[in-house]
């Protein structure tokens, strides 16, 4: 059954708290997506994959960190920098 608009509400608030002045990138970026994805009532590993392999500009080869087939791609940067970076996709 799908979460209403308030319970919704109440789940971001919880994770904004929860998540606010997090810096270990390495160590939670999964534990964040799964709770991200939590706050819509959505298993992620229903929909979602990490460190899925992508081909870059430059024709080497890497790992993007989370990967929603057609809907998101993520990649999250250490502390000093902007903690996440997300896309949405078309």
């Amino acid at each position: 059954m799908p979460l209403s608009w308030n319970e919704i509400r109440h789940r971001a608030i919880a994770f904004s708290r929860e998540w606010q002045g997090e810096t270990r990138e390495a160590a939670e970026r999964q534990s964040f997506w799964n709770d991200f994805f939590n706050v819509f009532g959505v298993r992620r590993r229903t929909v979602a994959t990490f460190e899925e392999s992508v081909k870059k500009l430059s024709g080497d080869w890497g790992f993007i960190d989370l990967f929603w087939p057609g809907r998101l791609l993520a990649e999250h940067k250490s502390d000093g920098g902007d903690w996440m970076g997300a896309s949405v996709l078309d």
